[in-house]
């Protein structure tokens, strides 16, 4: 059953049409596979009975000759920020520990009628609040990587999405859903050496998925190839009436127009992403790209996002700010957790049980979130934040005037040790630093890996583009792919 779990999506769907396994020896091979990296704590929830269903029913349709759906006989994972009907849902906090959603999510709900089955429910930051997945009141993810020099420190996996990212690359899933607001599937898709997408804002609906924060949440694929998360993509996005900012346009084809060839467009590469002190590596892993995209028919110039500097510091003033608001609901009233100590009012419980529903982490983003938009401080930090915002999405439209798309690295690092960075917040927000100016921008980008460091470590690429245009994106991402020519996966330890 090994190699069937090394199978991409796309070699899963297309091996079960032609009837070379059945769906159930599929979704066999990933449960067993779950059920024995523990060790990983990948997953809050397993449910191999859900991935077995799904397979016996895509078997029973093949068996009839009836139509297949796109992902008939592909168990996916599931981010726990994602509601999904009779199965818990928490978003990795014990304020919502025992919730279970008597609904879908639209996306879990697209995925499911394409014929996905469901191997679980994956772990990741606290309310997707974290760069590392140390944040998860269910514990760490670890990250089944390690470095090469002897060293046996447990590596982050990337956050938020470290679960779905970790899974993925230990195979414990061929495919795994995430979510975006800073660069949740980028970033842990860097550390991990696997791909993932972050759409156009709207692109896919956010309806039934845990929210952090509204104007930049957005759903997107996590896979091994980028063929993978093309054909994720197509079945996860679409208009939804229950999302008031869903897209209203068509999908498109994005796998069926997967093209490497880069004739007649045009690559910016941004001034302001090689700042004094990038690590040489990374450095040197650009520069490769930027060498592959030629190589596939692409002219390269030089472009400047002058406000990029801005773009941390923006975005931890209005993410928190949302969060501070989202997060108002949690008040042991109506849902989730409850804790009422003897004798207390309303007032002593709304205390209580956020402070023991939040952990740490997400209440210093509430705090900062309610602080910038206090009646004293909301002009000169929300309003602020909002105006430099819109700059910085107009340093992204002039930059397009020139070029088609931009190329940048994914994460200043490789991934580092668990509780190197946890006692600095500031370290910890710095691992966003390439990933968040597109998020404020809401612009499609994606990771992909380019290489190993010298510690043996993934270290990946970031192609960001137009508004709307995640096809040049993937088809970028597709040369760079096949130039690096990536296969390394991490040595079996768990």
């Amino acid at each position: 059953m090994g190699e069937l779990t090394d199978l991409t999506v796309a070699e899963i769907r297309d091996g079960f049409r032609a009837g070379d396994f059945s769906a159930r020896e599929v979704a066999e091979g990933f449960n067993a596979n779950v059920a024995a990296a523990k060790a990983l704590n990948a997953f809050i929830v397993e449910t191999p009975e859900k991935a077995l269903a799904a397979a016996d029913a895509a078997d029973k349709a093949r068996a009839a000759g009836e139509p297949l759906g796109a992902l008939s006989g592909v168990p996916i994972g599931m981010k726990d920020l994602f509601c999904t009907e009779g199965t818990q849902t928490t978003a990795a906090s014990h304020m919502l520990e025992g919730f279970v959603p008597t609904y879908e999510s639209t996306v879990s709900g697209k995925l499911w009628s394409a014929g996905a089955g469901m191997l679980g429910k994956l772990n990741l930051d606290q309310f997707a609040m974290g760069s590392s997945n140390e944040t998860s009141y269910f514990g760490n993810v670890i990250s089944p990587w390690r470095r090469n020099d002897g060293g046996n420190a447990a590596l982050a996996p990337g956050g938020s999405s470290g679960g779905s990212s970790s899974a993925i690359s230990a195979r414990l899933c061929p495919a795994a859903t995430g979510t975006d607001t800073g660069g949740s599937i980028r970033q842990p898709a860097a550390f991990t050496g696997i791909s993932g997408i972050k759409p156009t804002y709207g692109r896919c609906s956010r309806w039934g998925i845990v929210a952090f924060a509204s104007s930049l949440d957005q759903a997107g694929p996590m896979a091994r190839t980028v063929r993978d998360n093309a054909i994720l993509l197509e079945v996860m996005s679409g208009f939804d009436p229950r999302d008031s900012t869903s897209l209203d346009l068509p999908v498109p084809q994005w796998e069926a127009n997967l093209s490497s060839d880069l004739k007649g467009k045009t690559v910016g590469i941004p001034k302001e992403y090689r700042p004094d002190g990038l690590n040489a590596e990374i450095s040197a892993m650009w520069d490769r790209g930027i060498e592959w995209l030629k190589d596939a028919g692409a002219q390269v110039v030089e472009v400047s996002l002058p406000h990029t500097k801005y773009a941390l510091p923006t975005y931890y003033i209005i993410a928190p700010a949302e969060a501070s608001s989202n997060l108002a609901r949690y008040d042991g009233v109506r849902y989730g957790q409850r804790d009422l100590p003897d004798g207390a009012g309303l007032q002593d419980m709304y205390a209580a049980t956020r402070a023991a529903g939040f952990g740490p982490e997400v209440k210093r983003r509430i705090m900062i979130g309610t602080y910038v938009l206090s009646a004293g401080f909301y002009d000169a930090y929300y309003t602020q934040a909002q105006k430099v915002r819109a700059l910085i999405a107009r340093d992204f439209e002039l930059a397009f005037e020139k070029c088609d798309l931009l190329l940048t690295p994914t994460a200043p690092s490789a991934a580092f040790a668990l509780g190197e960075k946890q006692a600095d917040p500031l370290a910890m927000y710095l691992n966003d630093v390439f990933t968040v100016p597109a998020s404020l921008a809401g612009l499609p980008a994606m990771a992909v890996p380019g290489g190993l460091d010298s510690a043996g470590l993934p270290i990946g690429l970031q192609v960001i583009g137009k508004a709307l245009d995640e096809q040049t994106v993937l088809n970028a991402s597709l040369a760079i792919e096949e130039r690096a020519g990536f296969t390394a996966r991490p040595d079996k330890w768990w």
